[in-house]
């Protein structure tokens, strides 16, 4: 195990001895390794070897012994007893969003609840709300967070249904029946979530193609198993569906089966106004559409053979429309003008502004981010380590702060490295608005991302002004607003913000608006890129790199990007490094 992951071990053990009731002293040292080992500035590996790791403050006899443990061997004999010792429903509660161990404890105790489901019931029916501290208020806010973690469920990052995806339709177009294949569906529109996977084949063999599915080792149940549909659950709890239609059929299942609903209704309305009828089947004259219904699916053909779906966009009078911008938001008429942009793409980006070293929470040292930065052919690499304010990520006080520009400025003096360096900060914007250094610290950096990490449920009206009046902080140097609402995908809800007047705002004060690429941030969200691009503000794709792999992240950004409609030259990390330093007012 790392450092990160036992930290989350520590955590997670200090949470099973508060459900306990154990010693709150036993609880808070756990808690603190938790936090030493999060903020380590050396290698937790070499601090083992050379026995050092008891001189880390926060880190006991007794702790340096368990981690030792749990980095040699990944096993750790207290965490196995305590996760036995613990009913598997108190487990699951501990998911549910301001649920902590400390109300499953009294809940559990004073109700007996063991599971979700009895709790429901007991904020459903008072018994909860009865509870002293704890009110008719707190039940429903639980029953809320419930639904949440229900919802959250269900769907799984973009990412990790691409770890499942991609492999499989691999071995798919591997089959020898199988002539074409693709994933379909909100996995091929690039949403950031994904509910269940659409697998789409051609083959005139269906048969093979259904029983290689149901037989695969993944699939944990099969749902359904038919002649050219089959449905499965696979061990990651993902859902999905093949289907196998014939190669000639293949362009029409595959648009269809990607969507979105809104997208389809649009198309076919537009095929209807042609004279035409448009389902998955095919293309075919309004008049000859019901003869066509008559035949079996597989025999029914269209009025053009369409070897892409540009062929199909074509037949229609539109330009290819990107499957990442089918949503019906105005595509097909941008098509039908068009006036489709040209969405920046993987080969544009030249950098990142938004990365983390050692000297705050990230694991790799300012020289090993970038000889990563040099292998990925960068241009530019920008440091921003947390300010002082975020204590849990050992941010940074203005003398270190300080003393990393200087030592970035001499990295770039040395020529070890073809990437330039940029010194910047992530500054926390803090509860009243203020920024977390005094701006003669500031304008000594070379930009800075604003990012607010406290306070986050702070009421509309409040966030709001708190962000505006960071935006429009008079500084000497670039400013970059970071994750503008905090949201982590599938775990916590965003902050509540008024995006157009936070957008509005960046446009008049020149900020930069982060599309944070973390795959848990996606911040900020897709839906609202299109108009901040009309509005004038430019975007930073950041991977809010915290380790070398970490910024290969920036990709996961530019799915977003492109589904916001962002062309190039709207993504300032597009710009050659020329362009960049001449931007932040830098030779």
């Amino acid at each position: 195990m790392d450092a990160r992951a036992i930290a989350e071990v520590l955590e997670e053990i200090g949470q099973l001895l508060e459900l306990k009731g154990e010693n709150p002293f036993k609880i808070r040292a756990y808690q603190n390794g938790a936090r030493a080992l999060e903020s380590l500035d050396e290698d937790l590996g070499t601090l083992i070897a050379e026995e050092r790791l008891g001189e880390v403050k926060g880190i006991g006899k007794a702790l340096v012994d368990k981690i030792t443990k749990l980095y040699q061997t990944d096993q750790l004999d207290l965490y196995d007893q305590l996760r036995a010792e613990t009913p598997q429903g108190l487990l699951l509660m501990l998911e549910i969003p301001g649920f902590g161990p400390k109300k499953v404890r009294k809940v559990h105790e004073a109700l007996g609840v063991t599971s979700i489901e009895e709790l429901t019931v007991a904020c459903e029916d008072g018994r909860l709300a009865a509870l002293p501290g704890m009110g008719e208020k707190t039940a429903q806010k639980l029953l809320k967070a419930i639904e949440m973690r229900e919802q959250y469920n269900q769907r799984h990052l973009w990412v990790d249904a691409a770890a499942l995806a991609l492999p499989l339709l691999e071995q798919l177009r591997a089959l020898p029946a199988v002539q074409r294949a693709e994933v379909a569906g909100s996995f091929r529109r690039k949403m950031e979530t994904v509910g269940d996977l659409d697998f789409i084949a051609a083959s005139d063999e269906p048969a093979p193609i259904m029983e290689w599915l149901v037989q695969h080792p993944e699939v944990a149940e099969v749902t359904a198993h038919g002649e050219t549909k089959s449905s499965v659950r696979f061990s990651t709890g993902l859902q999905a569906d093949l289907r196998v239609v014939p190669p000639h059929q293949f362009v029409f299942a595959l648009h269809h089966f990607t969507g979105s609903k809104d997208h389809n209704v649009a198309m076919r309305q537009r095929a209807l106004a042609q004279g035409l009828s448009l389902s998955e089947w095919g293309l075919f004259p309004t008049d000859e559409a019901e003869k066509a219904q008559e035949l079996a699916p597989r025999a029914r053909k269209s009025v053009i053979a369409a070897q892409s779906e540009a062929d199909l966009f074509e037949a229609l009078k539109l330009a290819h429309i990107p499957p990442e911008l089918r949503e019906g938001r105005g595509e097909i008429e941008a098509a039908e003008r068009g006036e489709l942009p040209r969405l920046v793409q993987d080969a544009d980006l030249r950098g990142a502004f938004h990365n983390h070293t050692t000297a705050s929470d990230g694991r790799a040292t300012l020289e090993e981010m970038a000889a990563k930065a040099d292998a990925l052919g960068w241009e530019y690499l920008g440091l921003a380590d947390h300010s002082k304010s975020s204590w849990q990520a050992h941010g940074l006080e203005p003398e270190r702060l300080l003393a990393q520009v200087e030592a970035i400025r001499e990295l770039n003096a040395s020529g070890r490295f073809k990437v330039r360096l940029l010194a910047g900060s992530e500054v926390d914007i803090l509860t009243d608005g203020a920024l977390d250094f005094p701006d003669e610290v500031l304008n000594q950096l070379d930009y800075i991302v604003m990012s607010v990490h406290q306070a986050m449920t702070q009421d509309e009206a409040t966030y709001n002004a708190r962000v505006l009046r960071a935006i429009r902080h008079p500084l000497q140097v670039r400013k970059i607003l970071g994750h503008m609402t905090g949201r982590l995908l599938l775990r916590r809800e965003p902050s509540r913000v008024d995006h157009l007047k936070v957008i509005e705002a960046a446009a008049e004060e020149g900020v930069v608006i982060e599309l944070n690429a973390n795959p848990w941030r996606l911040d900020m969200d897709w839906r609202w890129w299109r108009t901040a691009q009309e509005k004038g503000v430019r975007c930073a794709i950041n991977p809010d790199a915290h380790n070398t792999e970490g910024l290969e992240h920036v990709v996961d950004g530019l799915r977003v990007a492109r589904k916001g409609w962002l062309r190039a030259e709207t993504v300032v990390n597009t710009w050659s490094v020329a362009d960049v330093l001449a931007w932040l007012g830098r030779s």
